[in-house]
């Protein structure tokens, strides 16, 4: 048998462990387990058991051949009698959240044997989360019963086991993670008495999920996952209370997640795959004080952070780097790979459906909208986009949209290459000889549209379609009807012309975005034409906006994405991806590993164990960082909140000022100088602002002698909704000295 250059026989690494370190704080402790994993053994074979938990004699025992091993084996060490002892105390136990860990840590181990890639465990790896054990644990607190949970309760007692019965947890997201999530929970008996898990997730399961999502079967694909997930883990414990949601966690949906909802809940753990989702729920938590278990995967790498109120930092307290981005100039005109393509798709997504819509909506609805702009070039952009989207290129069927999606398709893919090829042609030598076309610069060719190419027409339907929506009008699924109707749209000649600057550098895309020159004038007249017709235009125009969402398989945004990338690859020469390889790169989607899954789903479950205990001491959690390739584990204790001071107060991210009752902005004034001795500068909710110190003072004046809710309704038009509870007020404040100082928020309950 051939042996990697760092390996020792079994019999040598058994006496000269090579180990690798997890938790920094706990230097001592793998050696130690090292000593004990052999007594273990020296044990088994002499009782024919394992140690039962808090027993005397047996500890005795125990420890007895904890000496006898490390003199057989020459180890030399020190026994420390605390550790051993604890040891054998939870040595007859079995947890969820260990098992998973050591599983997909094994899993992990074979693959790497089998594949060859990866660099192996150097050569011993000991993993322990003794924080979790309750204090106090006698024998009698550990007897079992013959039940599902006795592994559960030989380790941590059944008085820990009856809480973890009664526990209400949110589980936001049934994908990679929250199905291992489910698993244990289901496995650890989360909420099988007087508690409940509630999980949530929107998106359907897909063929590619089965290889890593492993409570779904390929009979269940089409089919939602929280439904499905739910239905697994009831099949996995009967005794399971879960309600499954299809919902999206964001602010449309705080109608359902209302104040009850999260008042009722014990703590949450986040399954997500997206920054916004996972900010989102870290903010809920922090304002209704909730625990918050975050995890997440990248390829082998993963992380765990335990969120806990009133003593960690949050989620959103930190951020990654900024992600590297594409040189503006290669996505216009020098894409060399799919990437490339699918990332101006994307834009071309958010300009065409989502950017645009949203400026026609709030001209319509928003009179100082304009106004608002804060440069003449950024103003004649949306006026030009105004003209057009509310003008001449308004639809009225989807024949119209069906025109507008060839003549589109015109521009993109056969104009803009022309005009390209007119500025830059094949032959292009540049200043020192050298080809222009070369290097990373691929020569692109025109593309003449064909009915008969599939993903020619897949443009054209998803385009016309989206363009449909965005009027509120009816859509269509004929894909006859389009090819049909397509062959009829008379497409204007193109000809290159003079004079069209394109940027071959990141510094000329700059400045022919900064270049206004001549931008107000047109401006000007622009804006008074597009106000004259504004009456007219609200009778007659319904305007939606197509927020991106590549998990809805109906709507047409991934069609158009992976459309519009493959076209446009083509005119390149890049090598096309499918629906399914350009929704991971559109959504930054790196697949999960099942491995990298396990460990960090049964890591998420050891942290909840101490949650339900409440411990409150920060060095009992661990935040995890691992990457299963190097290997590498790091635990370390969460970061905590970081303190801010006003006067003698200190408060957190966590603190709050709560005003209840129905007060006006002036009674709200003097409350604050009053009881806290500051004078609120500024006071805002949400975008809006309510109120300034440098307001008119007839302003001051009137909302003063307003009630809160009628100021917010006042600025936003809108009526509050019936299931607010609250209202969350920004404040600037001003101390008695006239200095500014950080405060915390105001909590305004409503009446």
């Amino acid at each position: 048998m051939t042996l990697f250059p760092f390996q020792k026989s079994m019999r040598d690494a058994l006496k000269d462990p090579e180990i690798i370190p997890t938790d920094f704080a706990k230097f001592e402790e793998p050696y130690q387990h090292h000593i004990c994993s052999l007594a273990l053994g020296l044990f088994e074979v002499a009782q024919g058991r394992l140690p039962k938990p808090y027993n005397v004699e047996d500890n005795a025992t125990f420890l007895a051949m904890c000496s006898q091993a490390n003199e057989t084996h020459a180890l030399g060490y020190e026994i420390n009698e605390k550790i051993c002892v604890q040891f054998a105390n939870a040595c007859a136990g079995q947890l969820v959240g260990v098992q998973a860990f050591i599983g997909g840590a094994t899993a992990q181990e074979v693959m790497k044997a089998c594949s060859g890639k990866f660099m192996p465990v150097k050569q011993w790896l000991y993993f322990d989360c003794t924080e979790i054990i309750p204090k106090g644990l006698k024998e009698s607190d550990c007897e079992v019963s013959g039940s599902r949970y006795d592994g559960q309760i030989l380790c941590l007692g059944r008085d820990l086991n009856a809480k973890i019965a009664d526990q209400r947890w949110f589980v936001v997201g049934a994908g990679a993670i929250g199905c291992e999530l489910l698993k244990n929970f289901a496995m650890m008996g989360v909420g099988h008495e007087k508690g409940m898990l509630t999980v949530t997730d929107m998106d359907i399961i897909e063929r590619s999920n089965l290889n890593r999502q492993f409570l779904f079967r390929s009979w269940d694909v089409t089919k939602l996952k929280s439904d499905t997930a739910c239905n697994a883990a009831k099949e996995m414990n009967p005794d399971m209370n879960v309600t499954a949601h299809q919902n999206r966690v964001g602010p449309e949906t705080e109608k359902v997640y209302t104040d009850s909802f999260f008042a009722d809940l014990d703590g949450v753990a986040n399954a997500l795959d997206n920054v916004d989702a996972r900010s989102y729920m870290d903010r809920r938590c922090v304002y209704y004080r909730l625990p918050l278990l975050e995890s997440g995967t990248l390829g082998t790498k993963g992380n765990v952070q335990v969120v806990l109120p009133h003593i960690t930092e949050s989620y959103s307290s930190s951020q990654d780097p900024p992600e590297k981005t594409i040189p503006m100039c290669t996505l216009k005109n020098f894409p060399n790979a799919i990437e490339h393509t699918i990332q101006w798709a994307r834009d071309q997504f958010e300009g065409l459906f989502t950017k645009g819509p949203e400026n026609s909506f709030k001209f319509l609805s928003e009179p100082k909208f304009l106004e608002k702009q804060k440069s003449a070039g950024a103003l004649l952009t949306i006026l030009e986009g105004l003209k057009k989207d509310l003008g001449a290129d308004k639809p009225n069927d989807i024949s119209d949209c069906i025109r507008w999606a060839r003549f589109l398709f015109e521009e993109n893919f056969h104009n803009m290459i022309a005009q390209l090829l007119f500025n830059f042609p094949p032959d292009q030598k540049t200043s020192s000889g050298a080809p222009f076309w070369s290097g990373p610069k691929r020569c692109p060719a025109p593309i003449d549209f064909d009915p008969a190419d599939d993903s020619h027409l897949d443009f054209i339907i998803a385009a016309a379609n989206l363009r449909a929506y965005n009027y509120s009008l009816p859509p269509c699924r004929d894909r006859d009807f389009f090819r049909d109707s397509v062959k009829k749209v008379i497409v204007p000649t193109f000809v290159p012309r003079s004079g069209v600057k394109i940027a071959v550098t990141e510094a000329e895309a700059e400045a022919h975005n900064n270049d206004d020159e001549n931008s107000g004038d047109r401006a000007s007249a622009l804006q008074a034409e597009l106000s004259g017709n504004i009456k007219e235009l609200k009778s007659t125009v319904d305007v939606q906006v197509a927020e991106f969402e590549k998990d809805d398989d109906a709507n047409y945004h991934m069609d158009f994405v992976t459309a519009c990338s493959n076209v446009r690859a083509s005119s390149y020469k890049i090598a096309p991806a499918n629906k399914h390889k350009t929704k991971l790169i559109a959504g930054k989607i790196i697949p999960a590993i099942a491995t990298t899954t396990a460990v960090v789903a049964g890591l998420v479950a050891i942290e909840m164990y101490k949650m339900i205990q409440g411990l409150t001491d920060v060095e009992s959690y661990k935040n995890a960082f691992l990457n299963l390739a190097l290997p590498f584990f790091a635990f370390s204790e969460p970061i905590l909140a970081p303190k801010n001071k006003y006067y003698e107060t200190e408060w957190t991210l966590w603190d709050r000022f709560d005003v209840k009752g129905n007060i006006t902005l002036q009674e709200l004034l003097d409350l604050f100088e009053r009881e806290y001795k500051l004078e609120i500068s500024m006071l805002s909710q949400g975008v809006c602002m309510l109120y300034a110190f440098f307001m008119p003072a007839d302003k001051r004046k009137e909302r003063g002698a307003m009630k809160i809710t009628e100021i917010v309704e006042a600025v936003t038009k809108k009526k509050l909704p019936s299931h607010k509870r609250a209202l969350v007020l920004e404040i600037c404040c001003n101390d008695a000295d006239g200095e500014d100082v950080d405060t915390p928020y105001i909590n305004y309950s409503l009446p």
